[in-house]
């Protein structure tokens, strides 16, 4: 075990390595550019080179990655063009609300996708099993923006069940949890689906009916442990469709996350932001994946860790 966690660190640090560079370049050759946004409009060109000058813009790509590795091994997000602030004082600042929506988007996506999956499977074939699936289908195929926007109008706006946006209490929370767990959800219904229908099929869920179990215990009991196997692989990469996602679920709630941050530093040209989060996200989906593989050979003792 201890063996495996560590070579997956070191694989973990070759990604995330990776990424940096690609984002740093990524940005390095971007046609806008930032002094111009610190500057302002009516600055002339000798305040704009010496700003560039100040913030070492003007030097070969190379040098600028290399000083922004060195800043990272000793823990230097480096810090804001705009708001001179350090980055990972911002990050620090706004990474508990998105951990909060992400965890509640989990929640929401596990609860209606599993329900969802289980109940088609259990009844294959039938008007519900289609509808469920057409539903899984929706969505997935419905932009977020386009949810949250919907879910705003009917429970807050028509019968104010919730606030327009905000953040603070569980009423906040709840929807655009559930705006970014829809997604989540209809993948994991078809997919539990899927897996559902495939078990119930072997060998040992026949003994087990065989043996006259009650049909709850032969379904929780024996199929569920079984089939839930392919949907716990999944959450690690969940992670990452909700760092994507919440950038837009965040914007449109008004939540205080780092998706928020994110897209003002976009906005503004703001490239330590942008790249602090970039990393920040990337680790979480590194680690969400390491994660579900180190819990997975627990549910399951035939898969063993290579």
């Amino acid at each position: 075990m201890l063996a495996y966690v560590a070579r997956r660190l070191v694989q973990s640090l070759l990604i995330l390595l990776g990424v940096s560079l690609i984002t740093f370049a990524l940005l390095y050759v971007l046609p806008a550019d930032p002094v111009r946004q610190i500057a302002g409009r009516s600055a002339t060109p000798q305040t704009v080179e010496n700003i560039r000058h100040q913030l070492g813009l003007d030097q070969p790509f190379i040098v600028q990655y290399g000083r922004y590795l060195l800043g990272l091994v000793q823990g230097d997000f480096g810090r804001s063009y705009l708001q001179r602030t350090e980055v990972g004082e911002l990050i620090a600042a706004r990474l508990p609300a998105s951990l909060e929506l992400m965890v509640g988007a989990i929640v929401c996506e596990l609860i209606l996708g599993l329900t969802m999956g289980l109940v088609a499977a259990l009844k294959r074939g039938t008007a519900t099993d289609q509808a469920l699936m057409v539903g899984s289908f929706v969505g997935v195929s419905a932009p977020q923006f386009v949810v949250g926007l919907l879910l705003l109008y009917v429970f807050a706006v028509r019968l104010s069940w919730f606030p327009i946006g905000g953040y603070g209490s569980f009423s906040h929370l709840v929807l655009p949890s559930l705006t970014l767990g829809i997604l989540g959800a209809g993948w994991y219904s078809r997919m539990m689906r899927s897996s559902m229908v495939d078990v119930l099929r072997q060998d040992f869920i026949r003994t087990a009916r065989a043996k006259g179990l009650r049909r709850s215990a032969v379904i929780f009991g024996h199929a569920l442990p079984n089939a839930v196997l392919p949907v716990i692989a999944m959450i690690g990469i969940d992670i990452g469709m909700f760092m994507s996602g919440i950038v837009v679920v965040e914007s449109v709630f008004g939540w205080p996350g780092i998706g928020q941050l994110a897209w003002q530093a976009i906005q503004r040209v703001d490239i330590p932001i942008i790249m602090g989060v970039t990393l920040v996200s990337a680790c979480a989906i590194v680690l969400g994946n390491l994660l579900a593989d180190l819990v997975t050979p627990f549910i399951d003792p035939r898969i063993k860790l290579q």
